[in-house]
């Protein structure tokens, strides 16, 4: 018998940052995937999904053939070949159950809580074993390219290493991926799901490629411009070359990348200041709400409701157009709470949590 987890997150700093290929900061929260499995002696892989009234069944491939998929996003048939491609080996299969509370669909990462909580349990049923196979590094990887690699998508790798990896995060993508942990430890948050689903295709398509689209052209006008040294201040020279769209979406990610700077400095002392730190976030959530428009009026309304109740700041969380929110709430959370739920909103108590875990088996009830 297996169980695993694995967290879901909020993006504190760098919302809509990575894809450009800049740094973020992240915090895995305890609200988590959960999956349990017991060998069956067959040669069947069957999946329940009782939170969402589902279920997923494939054969386990004779001579160790890649699984077809069978639908977009096909996650644990996705997961499964990518992890088959690095010697994972499953003798028999599993009878297995997933249970999660983390929002669907709302910014807080639950596909990418699954597709990491997935490869950890695939490795550890696995017959062959590598050092590899328990390294939550690994497991990032693997997830990300399980869930984005795979079908094409246009994610980045933050969610994946903030769910492997757990805690707080600093996170630089590059040639190589950067992870710095910070060490301090912070209060309550309030997480606040709108109920409205979120609009990730549209906003991706006028956030990220409005930045992209400003930077090429620019580029042929300046081709040292680098994204991640010009300063704010420089960047009016360009507005000659860009639309209006284009130049707002430019400058709010250049203010989104010195705030997530200014914010890796003060998480970096040994006291943290959490009054600034939530200030820090409302600035983050004015440049995405004024400049990105990401936000929406409910989810804006949370946020102001959240403050007066006594959050010390907070921002919409993940693309946007709907989706999470989260304010820092280290005193009187369920009255932060209690304002959230009054303008409409669902919400949740959260602090930040460890990453993806091999779970001690304690409860047989997990598997029904």
């Amino acid at each position: 018998m297996i169980k695993t987890s694995a967290p879901g997150r909020v993006c504190l700093f760098g919302e809509h940052q990575d894809y450009l290929g800049l740094p973020v900061i992240t915090a895995a929260i305890n609200l988590r995937i959960q999956i349990a499995g017991k060998a069956n002696g067959s040669k069947e892989m069957h999946i329940n999904l009782p939170d969402i009234n589902s279920e997923e069944k494939f054969k386990l491939p004779i001579q160790n053939k890649e699984v077809p998929y069978k639908k977009e996003r096909d996650y644990f048939r996705s997961v499964f070949n990518v992890l088959l491609r690095e010697g994972v080996r499953l003798k028999e299969g599993w009878d297995c159950e997933v249970h999660g509370n983390i929002p669907i669909n709302s910014g807080t990462s639950s596909s990418s809580a699954l597709c990491v909580a997935w490869a950890r349990f695939l490795t550890v049923a696995s017959e062959v074993q590598k050092p590899e196979f328990s390294n939550p590094f690994f497991i990032a990887k693997m997830a990300h390219r399980a869930e984005v690699v795979e079908f094409n998508e246009p994610g980045g790798m933050m969610d994946h290493y903030a769910s492997a990896m757990g805690g707080l995060l600093y996170q630089e993508f590059g040639e190589t991926v950067n992870l710095q942990p910070f060490a301090l430890k912070l209060g309550t948050f309030v997480l606040g799901d709108s109920l409205q689903p979120k609009d990730t295709k549209g906003i991706l398509a006028r956030v990220k490629f409005g930045v992209l689209d400003a930077i090429e052209i620019i580029k042929k006008e300046d081709p040292a411009f680098d994204l991640k040294t010009v300063p704010y201040d420089q960047l009016n020279r360009y507005q000659p070359l860009l639309s209006a769209d284009q130049m707002e979406v430019l400058q709010g990610a250049v203010l989104n990348r010195d705030l997530t700077q200014e914010a890796k400095k003060l998480m970096s002392k040994d006291t943290l200041d959490e009054r600034q730190f939530g200030k820090l976030l409302t600035e983050h959530q004015d440049v995405l709400a004024g400049l990105l428009k990401i936000s929406t009026p409910k989810i804006d309304r949370m946020l102001s409701s959240a403050i007066k109740a006594g959050a010390y700041g907070g921002k919409i969380n993940g693309s946007g157009g709907g989706g999470c929110m989260f304010v820092y709430a280290p005193e009187n959370p369920q009255k932060v709470a209690r304002a959230i739920e009054l303008e409409g909103g669902k919400a949740y108590i959260i602090k930040t949590d460890e990453g993806v875990r091999h779970e001690k088996w304690e409860n047989r009830s997990d598997l029904h």
